[in-house]
């Protein structure tokens, strides 16, 4: 392992940069526009046509060209006209009103060449074949181009419509139709494995002593997609050093040779520390992997660790504490998926504590917290190993190692479920 550019022990900020750094974006795909929801835009939406591409009416009503009264005409071919009347089409095959003429036209319809303008439905009165205002309409009413849709109105054509770099909406997935798109360029969502250690864990059922109830199965491949990532496979190993080091490198089983085939990120739980019982980092050293960050000086969440493996996966190391791990969730795995979603990196909100911390210098502490009132009162049931502080969580505080006192400004972060 080299160990040389290691972070060892690096301050909480710090490891969300370099975790966001190491996740180059990476390269995009194309997919149908229904497929695009949710998913990172590779390259610029521009529209290919002008938005709308013709002028339309913006109401039902009549499409005019000069002064009251106006001689209602069809546009029906000439074979089909009632009176035998040619129809005001241009040689183009555009329609053309000549001056003293109206059509009917609804909403969205193409407007005639030479209209002034549109007289809505609730402001004519038709005598045979002839249209006037009534008593509800202005003097001079249509004024020119009232109640006309121009061509090119919301987007002239070539012009940049949606950014590249946005995480795409019903709304943009719409507008890109619009814009006569079928396909868009998105990033590859980053492809997560997950590998569970820890031979005291069990799946299902009630834990007899010295056993635990398994929370990382249930729960992280959720946590990973509201990340912007996709589990593609998640297995176990034993607390074995060569089993580790057989899982981590994907020659374990069928089922981890798929990890190397095609995930991005390979996520452990537990085994971090640097206990005899400890095999994460040694089978890192073992494979020769690059370590980034070694170890984090937060609370909890500490032997959090992040490492490049000869493949060029990533693995993010989550500690074996349940609070911790879902800690080191946010502060790397979280950063470095925006990396490779191509996604910035956002900044922690402010928020006002309602409570002092004595300071814990040199390591930041993170505190899920309720807002009540406006102030961020730290959650009850908040050790490394609880969960049920952060289940019923508005956010977690990141009080720095100085401490607070009640009523500062401290960073927090938002929770990717909570709205």
């Amino acid at each position: 392992m080299s160990e040389a550019t290691a972070a060892r022990n690096v301050d909480w900020k710090t490891a969300r940069a370099l975790a966001h750094g190491a996740g180059r974006p990476l390269p995009f795909q194309t997919v149908n526009l229904a497929d695009g929801l949710g998913q990172t835009l590779a390259e610029p939406i521009h529209a290919l046509q002008s938005i709308p591409h013709y002028a339309s009416s913006a109401m039902d009503g009549w499409a005019v060209n000069g002064d009251a009264p106006w001689t209602l005409v069809s546009h029906a071919e000439p074979e089909e006209h009632p009176r035998g009347r040619p129809s005001p089409h241009s040689d183009s095959g555009e329609v053309s009103l000549a001056p003293g003429e109206a059509t009917f036209i609804l909403t969205g319809g193409v407007v005639p060449q030479n209209a002034v303008g549109i007289l809505r439905t609730e402001h004519g009165a038709i005598r045979g074949n002839v249209l006037d205002r009534n008593e509800s309409a202005r003097p001079d009413e249509p004024s020119l181009h009232e109640h006309v849709r121009p061509a090119g109105e919301e987007a002239e054509e070539g012009s940049e419509a949606v950014p590249a770099g946005v995480v795409l909406n019903p709304a943009q997935i719409a507008l890109a139709a619009v814009c006569g798109h079928d396909t868009l360029a998105v990033l590859r969502a980053p492809r997560v494995s997950l590998l569970m250690t820890g031979d005291e864990v069990i799946d299902h059922g009630l834990p007899h002593a010295g056993q635990v109830r398994d929370t990382f199965g249930p729960q992280l491949p959720g946590f990973v997609a509201m990340l912007g990532g996709h589990v593609d496979v998640a297995g176990r190993a034993k607390d074995d050093l060569d089993d580790v080091v057989a899982a981590i490198s994907a020659e374990a089983t069928d089922e981890f040779s798929l990890v190397r085939a095609s995930g991005d990120v390979l996520i452990t739980t537990g085994g971090t520390g640097s206990s005899s019982a400890d095999h994460i980092r040694r089978a890192l050293m073992e494979l020769g992997a690059e370590m980034i960050i070694d170890g984090i000086a937060m609370r909890p969440g500490h032997p959090t660790l992040l490492a490049r493996l000869p493949d060029g996966r990533f693995l993010v190391g989550l500690p074996g504490n349940p609070l911790a791990a879902m800690m080191a969730m946010l502060t790397v795995a979280g950063p470095l998926l925006a990396g490779l979603r191509g996604s910035p990196l956002t900044d922690p909100v402010t928020v006002t504590s309602a409570d002092a911390f004595e300071p814990l210098h040199g390591r930041s502490r993170l505190v899920p917290y309720r807002l009540e009132a406006g102030r961020a009162v730290p959650s009850t049931h908040q050790r490394s190993g609880m969960l049920r502080g952060l289940a019923s969580a508005d956010g977690v505080l990141v009080v720095p190692g100085e401490g607070c006192e009640a009523g500062d400004g401290v960073p927090a972060l938002t929770l990717p479920w909570v709205v």
